[in-house]
Formats: structure tokens, sequence, C-alpha cells
């Protein structure tokens, strides 16, 4: 009889692609100045950093997303909706970069993306909790998954944090977004033992 368990291989191929497709979405948002010059092209800057740190974004996700996908044993059917929802934390974020670069970072909008970045952190917290905390001691340290803890939990605070900052002063807000990505550079918890 054929072995009817969901791989997690599939899945995190499953995964790849759709981060593939969202950055291809992402780019193809990007538009080039009207007239010809060097001056029309730097005046799109609030477009070209919406898209850099929305880039660097993704990025990040996906590789922490392939970091905690090695510790999947079998796609159960939590592990796959739990992924879902990750995916479509991330999937808004193209709309969000689009929004934040056209209005040219006014506050609304900055909150909006900062709260995409909560979503996501939320999300990448309930894929934690199904795969690291359910994974045996000799794979993830108990230092491990207490770091990787404090690092989504805090981080999710941050975001938090911007989304009100960012109402005020959006370009503050967008700041402390990026600074939590700077925690998440390495998918391996920092400090934790190899």
């Amino acid at each position: 009889m054929p072995d009817v368990r969901r791989t997690p291989e599939r899945l995190s191929a499953f995964s790849d692609a759709v981060f593939a497709v969202l950055i291809t979405v992402l780019v193809l948002e990007l538009r080039p100045p009207e007239l010809p010059t060097f001056k029309a092209l730097l005046s799109l800057w609030p477009t070209w950093l919406s898209y850099a740190v929305s880039y660097l974004f993704i990025a990040i996700v996906w590789a922490n997303h392939h970091h905690l996908m090695r510790y999947a044993i079998d796609a159960t059917p939590r592990l796959m909706w739990f992924n879902f929802a990750h995916l479509f934390s991330v999937s808004l974020l193209p709309l969000s970069t689009a929004w934040m670069a056209v209005s040219e970072l006014a506050p609304q909008p900055v909150a909006f993306y900062a709260a995409v970045f909560f979503f996501v952190n939320a999300t990448y917290i309930a894929l934690i909790r199904e795969l690291i905390e359910r994974a045996p001691v000799k794979e993830v340290s108990p230092n491990e998954r207490k770091i990787m803890r404090f690092r989504s939990i805090a981080t999710l605070c941050v975001f938090g944090a911007a989304v009100v900052v960012a109402l005020k002063y959006p370009l503050v807000g967008l700041g402390m977004c990026i600074c939590c990505l700077i925690v998440y550079l390495k998918p391996e918890a920092p400090g934790a033992e190899k």
C-alpha cells in the first residue's frame, strides 16, 4: 500500500513557488519615471525605498520559512493551515508596498504596511509553535527555543508599536519595521548553541 502521508517537501516547494510569485508581483509594481532624468528617478525615492524594504522582507521571511520547515516531519492539516495563513499574510505585502509608495510614505499606508509585518510575524509565531515547540530536544535545544520565542514576541510587539507610531510619524514607524528585520537576517536563533 502506498504511503499517503503528506510530505513536508511538497509543502515547502509550494511555499517556494508562492514566495517567487510574490517577488514577481512586487517588481511588476515598479514604474519608470515619466521624464528621462536622474532627478525624476530620484524623486521616486519613496517607491524605491518601499520596494527595497519589501524585497528584503520577503527574502528574510523566505529564508526563515526554509529554516523552520527543516523541522517538519509530516505536513499535517494543522501545519498546512498555519502555512497557508503565513503565506496569505505575506501575500498582502505587494498591496501594502504599492499603497505606501504611491502615497509617498503617508501615515495610514505606512501604518497598514507595519500591520502587514505584524500579521506576518504573528503567523510565523504559529509556525514556530507548530514546528519548533514540537521538535525533540535533541534537534532544538531549550535555549534556542527560548531565544526564538523571545525574538518573535519582541519583534511582534515592535511591529505593533510601529503601526501606532506610523500614524503620527510614518518614517519612524517604517524605521522600526526595518530594525526588526535585522534580527531575522540569520534564521537561526542568535546565541543558540550550534
